[in-house]
């Protein structure tokens, strides 16, 4: 039975439900503004899992806060200074989903994932074992399982919905989804917070594997970073201390359910299996390890 401690589904009385996505239960604060509630569900291989992971959603909003606030030299996010009790009431619910939530600029999405990929994992992996690239990017014969790339590479995906998995593709491809120049400027910008999230974990003892960021465009045009950013849900985080070229690392991210999963006798669709108790804990301990980590005081 899912873990009645955590939050599979937000209700904001009052508001209108705009979506459900993955994690997020997505609410309508007036024309302009949206509540972004991230809940406790997990999702792997894009399908949501049955039982959350209690505290989850509390953990991706305070990373993505600090993230958001570190990288607004960067690039402009959604993020306001507004807290739920601020324009839905003071009420004993959303009290509890306070922590968890964020008011956020209502923009218009770019229909696409901003990957980048400093190390040799997941879906790249599989791409480069199969053809010798990735994403149109022809790498060099030899690597191994993780190895680190020789730079960053910026690698977009298509914004699949819920329970559609999302597809790798290339960059003319993405030019003709939202157009060359925005996708220049976001391939730019991804590479900008990748290098810098990279670099300011790094001295933290987490290596940034790789992440995906979103975007979406404001009434003017210009560029925005929406969604989440540098999240254990968007990105893999491995210990430092623990990488070693050839094998999966260690991780404090969804890779340690996706290992899990490759164990069982599933076929990656819905329905997807139940946690066990210890890979709930497990994740709840990796996650709240990261989260100390970054964000602890110099």
């Amino acid at each position: 039975m899912p873990d009645s401690t955590a939050l599979l589904e937000a209700t904001l009385e009052g508001f209108p439900l705009v979506a459900r996505g993955k994690v997020r239960d997505i609410f309508a604060i007036g024309d302009d503004h949206l509540a972004l509630v991230a809940t406790d569900r997990l999702s792997a291989f894009d399908v949501i899992l049955p039982n959350g992971v209690p505290g989850k959603g509390e953990i991706l909003t305070r990373m993505s806060r600090f993230w958001f606030d570190a990288t607004r030299e960067i690039v402009p996010n959604h993020l306001t200074d507004l807290r739920l009790t601020d324009v839905a009431g003071d009420t004993p619910n959303n009290r509890s989903l306070n922590e968890r939530t964020m008011i956020v600029r209502k923009l218009n999405p770019l229909p696409m994932e901003a990957v980048v990929r400093g190390y040799l994992i997941g879906s790249g992996w599989k791409d480069y074992r199969q053809s010798g690239s990735i994403c149109g990017h022809q790498l060099p014969s030899g690597l191994k399982l993780a190895d680190r790339l020789a730079q960053p590479l910026f690698t977009p995906a298509t914004k699949a919905a819920v329970g559609d998995h999302d597809e790798n593709i290339d960059l003319t491809t993405l030019a003709d989804l939202i157009g060359p120049s925005v996708a220049d400027e976001v391939q730019r910008i991804s590479l900008s917070l990748y290098a810098y999230g990279a670099a300011f974990a790094s001295v933290r003892g987490i290596i940034i594997a790789d992440t995906k960021f979103e975007f979406g465009l404001d009434q003017d045009g210009v560029i925005t970073l929406i969604d989440e950013a540098l999240t254990p849900d968007s990105s893999r985080f491995w210990p430092a201390k623990d990488y070693r070229p050839g094998s999966s690392p260690a991780s404090f991210d969804k890779q340690f359910v996706r290992d899990y999963l490759e164990t069982l006798d599933w076929d990656k669709t819905a329905p997807g299996p139940e946690l066990p108790p210890a890979v709930v804990e497990g994740t709840t301990t990796r996650y709240e390890e990261a989260l100390s980590l970054l964000t602890a005081s110099d």
